[in-house]
């Protein structure tokens, strides 16, 4: 038999040796397992942040905006009404808690809606109660009123120098073709905006109101109080507009 060389056998052994070594290096994970197990932590963190920051994120929203009032009991259920405050001027109305039952859902349906939109329109609770629903409407205006209350104290405890923008609207004047009613907005003790929140309306009385509230509502910015001229050939509409401008301003104080 031939016998292999020794240098020959030596050379064989490295060459399997080597390709031992680069078979494993092949097989070996691109990433440690420990160090991906260390990754894990932080991914899971960030898959919980977003529960805790939408918690504080809500929290400053109420605390910025956002006025509920006290709950004002009926025999028919607690009525709870939450405003949204923009810069003293109500944007939103709800009811966050109303009677509820066979009889008082139906109730409470036609009721709530009406008396939010009538709480947008006066910036008041001096707003009308919807027939059918005295209870409920009774309620709500308490509600209301306590919630506005609170945005008056919170007004008037501000810590800030400066004058605050709020938004105050007079009573409706009745006039022989409609009521009249004057939303405020001042700074201070001056009159940065006004309009009629309700004019005559009509065939004859659509021209005359797009005539002469304009000029009332530069006159009352102009004049900063209710002593403004009348607007020729719209008298009724002029005195009812200076009647509620000065229950505004009385509000006002």
């Amino acid at each position: 038999m031939r016998k292999s060389h020794p240098i020959r056998r030596v050379m064989l052994a490295t060459a399997a040796t080597v390709s031992g070594v680069v078979l494993l290096l092949s097989l070996k994970p691109a990433s440690d397992p420990a160090s991906a197990s260390a990754a894990a932590p932080p991914a899971a963190a960030a898959q919980e942040s977003p529960q805790g920051g939408s918690g504080g994120g809500a929290q400053a929203s109420d605390q910025a905006g956002t006025v509920t009032g006290a709950a004002a009991q009926t025999p028919y259920g607690a009525v709870r009404v939450r405003l949204t405050v923009s810069g003293g001027k109500i944007t939103k109305a709800e009811a966050v808690e109303a009677p509820k039952g066979p009889t008082s859902d139906e109730k409470t349906a036609l009721a709530v809606p009406r008396l939010n939109q009538a709480a947008l329109a006066t910036q008041s609770a001096d707003i009308d109660s919807v027939s059918g629903a005295t209870y409920t409407s009774t309620g709500y205006k308490k509600s209301l009123q306590s919630a506005l209350d609170q945005v008056k104290k919170g007004s008037a405890s501000g810590s800030s120098g400066a004058a605050q923008a709020r938004t105050v609207t007079g009573k409706a004047e009745q006039t022989p073709y409609g009521a009249v009613q004057v939303r405020v907005t001042l700074s201070g003790k001056k009159i940065t905006k006004a309009e009629a929140v309700q004019a005559p309306k009509g065939p004859t009385s659509d021209d005359k109101t797009a005539l002469a509230v304009p000029r009332l509502n530069q006159a009352a910015v102009a004049s900063g109080s209710a002593d403004i001229d009348s607007v020729s050939g719209a008298t009724y509409t002029s005195t009812g507009y200076k009647k509620s401008l000065q229950s505004a301003l009385d509000q006002a104080g």
